[in-house]
């Protein structure tokens, strides 16, 4: 059976299944679907857990031989197949399948693993899985849902979101909902069940290092060249990492680079931004910055932020803070990108 997510806990109150695969790259909620599994079967007497890391190197006999294995002082068993790769290949697949046609009476399988692309989906091991078992997909929260999604988790805290707040939150973890509960997390330590104002919550969440990197990446896009280097060495006297000024750049230029590209290639703006997954709100800064270079001009700049993280590293004599300073005045514009060199 295809089971939704928000269905999962209702499902598993009423029933356990002898199977059930979670598939999807949101990390948060693949997390907690595959939790609500560990408790359901923990709570129907599966104390005994056993975990299966197929690798690549993985001997896929050995799922067969758990099926097998009855256990001397009859436990009930949690069997954890976890799959990085997503793949089983041919030898797997049979593999799953075969658990799938006689699942143990005293097991339950869990299976976890990435996004299932349309063949994956379709596969004789997934149909197998979900005719005698559960397959829950997870789909990332869309950016128009996300503040919906905070101000629900909020609630189930204990606190009560006033306007502008989920909204705040969402912005600030950018569409990561791992870094969302942290931040209500972090938000109900400090301030405590009840009503939060936006002012509130802008003043507990998110420290301000970390804010400060990404208004320093925004105020380079905007093109304002003296407040960037402002904030920059800022960041640098406040103790913070030059790795980390280094991600929040290099992160927003692979962006620029690629939507640069697609623009090249005849994609429509809207596509080729909503393709990286930028913010609607962010959307009108990009265009403006990425109009300042070509994709090559781009790529250079990336270039330049290789080697200070390898001056970050030791293994180049430069300043990397001097050479931050560069890629982010070369970013708000002050040198034209052709001119930078890389």
């Amino acid at each position: 059976m295809q089971l939704r997510l928000p269905d999962l806990e209702t499902h598993l109150a009423k029933s356990l299944l002898p199977i059930y695969l979670v598939s999807g790259d949101e990390p948060l909620q693949t997390l907690e679907a595959a939790d609500a599994v560990r408790r359901a079967a923990r709570t129907r007497g599966h104390d005994a857990r056993e975990i299966l890391e197929a690798d690549g190197k993985f001997n896929w006999d050995r799922l067969a031989g758990e099926a097998g294995n009855l256990s001397l002082f009859g436990d009930r068993r949690l069997l954890e197949l976890r799959m990085p790769g997503g793949r089983p290949g041919a030898q797997g697949s049979a593999a799953i399948a075969e658990y799938a046609a006689r699942p143990p009476e005293d097991a339950v399988l869990l299976v976890v693993a990435p996004k299932l692309e349309r063949d994956q989906a379709r596969s004789a091991w997934v149909r197998a899985v979900d005719d005698v078992g559960a397959v829950i997909q997870i789909w990332p929260v869309e950016a128009d849902r996300l503040a919906a999604w905070v101000a629900q988790r909020m609630r189930q805290r204990g606190l009560q979101p006033g306007p502008g707040v989920a909204e705040l939150l969402a912005e600030r973890a950018e569409g990561n909902l791992l870094a969302c509960v942290q931040e209500i997390e972090k938000l109900l330590l400090i301030k405590g069940p009840g009503p939060v104002a936006r002012d509130e919550a802008a003043d507990a969440v998110a420290d301000s290092a970390r804010y400060d990197v990404y208004r320093l990446v925004d105020c380079a896009l905007e093109g304002d060249a003296l407040r960037s280097l402002r904030m920059l060495r800022g960041l640098r006297a406040e103790g913070t990492a030059a790795s980390v000024v280094l991600w929040a750049l290099a992160r927003e230029l692979r962006t620029l680079a690629s939507v640069a590209h697609a623009l090249e290639h005849g994609t429509r703006p809207e596509q080729a931004l909503q393709a990286q997954k930028v913010w609607d709100k962010r959307r009108a800064l990009v265009q403006k910055a990425v109009k300042r270079g070509r994709a090559r001009d781009w790529q250079a700049l990336l270039a330049a932020c290789a080697r200070c993280d390898l001056a970050i590293k030791g293994q180049d004599v430069a300043d990397p803070w001097l050479l931050l300073e560069d890629v982010t005045l070369v970013t708000a514009g002050t040198v034209p990108l052709r001119a930078s060199g890389g």
